[in-house]
């Protein structure tokens, strides 16, 4: 007995350290291969669609691609801090980050610190500072919030006071804010986010089916008035107003047919570099690719967004806790949401919502916050185990003082070794 004890403490003295110790290994690099390589895309079919416009306006090719490049760099940082630092510490910061994202909604209103542009008041700039987006960092942000708030909700998420009810006093705000200024497409992108996590995070589906048939009631009651009605009509009909309405979706859809299969090569736009395509290096920029690269290149694109959807749901399946989950399951689909609307309006599926392309289009704001939220994402990949569903994560909500709380280390028991020799 007096062999058998320091032979069992020597065996077990690791294990025991080791279940101190997170279980980390490497990232989903097939996320970040999929992102870099959007991103590459970006950047050249940027400059393939703003040189000439740059050129014409500026004297300079590079005047709408430089930025875009600095932005990266910044984004690809941002992307690096986010994905090396724990995500659990996120739910620190939930509820300041959604503050300053309702804060800086509300600021884009007041005279001197907004920039309209088109009639629509989405940029903030203070000071010397660069105009910045706010509705790109709350996309961010009201994931992040709902995320923590739904992991610390337990099952009462299913119930309408203690789960659909405060859903709404939390999404419906930052949506409205949003669709004053008003910005439809991004509004869509944040309510379907939210339904989303919602729906993932184990709400009812009755309540769900019911919120979506009275918000989109809503909207078309309160909101849909003036350029949306008549984004709408051209959407029907863009051949009825060729040179008015429907100007922007015929340019697209004559982008598209002059690209073939094989397109007619980088640089080589009949539109003339985007000079007679309305936004060719924003919100259009997939026409360019598909008349510059044709239907291969498109598609290669398209592809991409699917392999960072597929992985982006494998790795909420796969999240340690219920807030990791959450947390990789709403950045994936707000982000490939956004991916298929900018897509569906080039193609003709949508109406004209006027938002960009992610890691692809032209914007800052954009770039940033979507490398950052990639980021997130793969350090949620470095924890994930094999599991069944994304519910098989170990509870870290519904404690008795029902306060959120950064989750400890969490890991499976490990089975002792038989001793050999006796």
């Amino acid at each position: 007995m007096s062999a058998v004890t320091p032979l069992l403490r020597a065996d077990f003295r690791p294990r025991a350290e080791a279940t101190l110790r997170r279980e980390r290994h490497e990232p989903e690099y097939g996320i970040l291969v999929a992102v870099l390589a959007l991103a590459a895309v970006g950047i050249l079919m940027v400059y393939s669609s703003s040189a000439m416009k740059a050129y014409l306006k500026f004297d300079d090719t590079f005047a709408i691609v430089g930025p875009q490049i600095q932005w990266a760099i910044l984004g690809l940082v941002a992307m690096a801090l986010t994905s090396l630092a724990d995500y659990r510490w996120l739910r620190v910061l939930s509820i300041p980050l959604f503050a300053i994202g309702i804060v800086a909604l509300i600021l884009v209103f007041v005279p001197g610190l907004n920039v309209v542009v088109g009639g629509s008041s989405r940029w903030l700039k203070i000071g010397p500072l660069p105009a910045v987006h706010p509705a790109e960092f709350m996309k961010l942000a009201l994931v992040v919030y709902l995320a923590h708030w739904f992991a610390t909700r337990g099952t009462a998420v299913k119930g309408f006071r203690t789960g659909t009810l405060p859903f709404i006093l939390i999404a419906a705000p930052v949506a409205a804010l949003v669709l004053l200024e008003p910005d439809l497409g991004t509004a869509s992108v944040l309510a379907i986010t939210a339904f989303t996590v919602f729906f993932v995070a184990g709400g009812n589906l009755l309540h769900l089916g019911a919120l979506s048939v009275v918000g989109a009631a809503g909207v078309v009651r309160l909101f849909m008035q003036g350029y949306q009605v008549d984004r709408i009509t051209a959407w029907l009909n863009p051949w009825a107003d060729q040179s008015g309405l429907g100007f922007h979706s015929i340019q697209g859809y004559l982008a598209l047919a002059l690209g073939g299969v094989f397109g007619a090569g980088l640089g080589e736009s009949r539109m003339a570099g985007g000079l007679f395509l309305p936004n060719a290096s924003n919100d259009f920029i997939f026409a360019i690719i598909g008349e510059e690269l044709g239907m291969l290149g498109a598609g290669l694109v398209i592809v991409l967004f699917l392999a960072f959807a597929f992985l982006g749901i494998r790795t909420a399946l796969g999240a340690p806790d219920t807030f990791g989950a959450l947390l990789a399951g709403g950045i994936t689909a707000w982000i490939s949401i956004q991916a298929f609307i900018n897509m569906g309006v080039v193609v003709g599926l949508l109406p004209v919502t006027g938002i960009p392309l992610p890691f692809i289009s032209a914007g800052g704001s954009s770039l940033v916050i979507s490398f950052a939220a990639v980021g997130i994402l793969l350090s949620v990949s470095r924890e994930t185990v094999e599991k069944g569903t994304w519910n098989d994560a170990p509870a870290d909500r519904g404690r008795r003082d029902g306060r959120a709380h950064l989750p400890g280390p969490r890991r499976r028991p490990i089975a002792s070794r038989p001793l050999r020799g006796g």
